[in-house]
This record gives structure tokens, sequence and C-alpha cells, in this order.
């Protein structure tokens, strides 16, 4: 039975668009943004310095993100590897991995489902 790409969906904090011709994903390690900085942030926002999920927002939520915050696991060799190796396993079975970039917090992945295999069936698997 074929699965029906769904188009935009939410699980109710981050919405999804689901298509057949390729998927971009995001994995950012949990400490890549602690919760003080994001915190400050929206206190910045109340303050009237930034309109809260304005461009500017989510432009210095970015900044943060790439400035390498937290432990940055990934930048270890062995655990890239692990990843990598993860990635590649599931390549031509679940989907055809086009490009992927893997960053000491996080990393973007770049691939097309295969015909009868769910976007949430490729993530789960990834990250399991």
């Amino acid at each position: 039975m074929a699965i029906k790409p769904k188009g935009w969906h939410s699980r109710g904090y981050l919405p999804h668009f689901d298509v057949r011709i390729a998927q971009f994903v995001t994995f950012r390690l949990y400490d890549s943004l602690p919760r003080s900085v994001l915190d400050r942030l929206n206190e910045e926002a109340e303050k009237g310095m930034f309109e809260k999920g304005s461009r500017e927002f989510r432009i210095k939520i970015e900044e943060y993100l790439d400035a390498g915050i937290g432990n940055c696991i990934l930048r270890d060799p062995e655990i890239a590897t692990l990843v990598e190796n993860a990635l590649l396993f599931y390549d031509n079975k679940q989907y055809r991995l086009i490009a992927w970039v893997i960053m000491p917090n996080h990393l973007h992945i770049l691939f097309t489902p295969f015909e009868g295999v769910s976007l949430s069936e490729i993530m789960k698997n990834l990250k399991g």
C-alpha cells in the first residue's frame, strides 16, 4: 500500500511538510540551545526589542545555535562516524540519501523516502 504524503501537518509543536520528492531534516542536540538563552530572547521580545517569531528573532536563535553552545559531542570523530553510519545504513533501504552534513551540535540530511516508507518511520529508525 502506498503512503500518501500528508502535506503540511503538525503534532502540536513544529509543523512539517511531507512530500515524496525530498525531505530536509535537521537534528539538534538537546543542549544546543540552553533554556536560559531562549528565555533571554523571549524576554527581549517582550520588552519590544523585536517581535517574537519574527525573522530577527529566528536569526538570533540561529546565531546561538551556530555558536556551538553545549557539549557539541558531534565534534568527536567517533560519534560523528556513528551518526554517519546510521544514515548510510538506511540509504537504499528506506530512502535515497542525497546529502548530509554533521556539525558539532546538529546535523542536516536531505533524502527521498522510498514508496511505502513514511517520514515518521524513517525518523524513528534514525533516532533509535
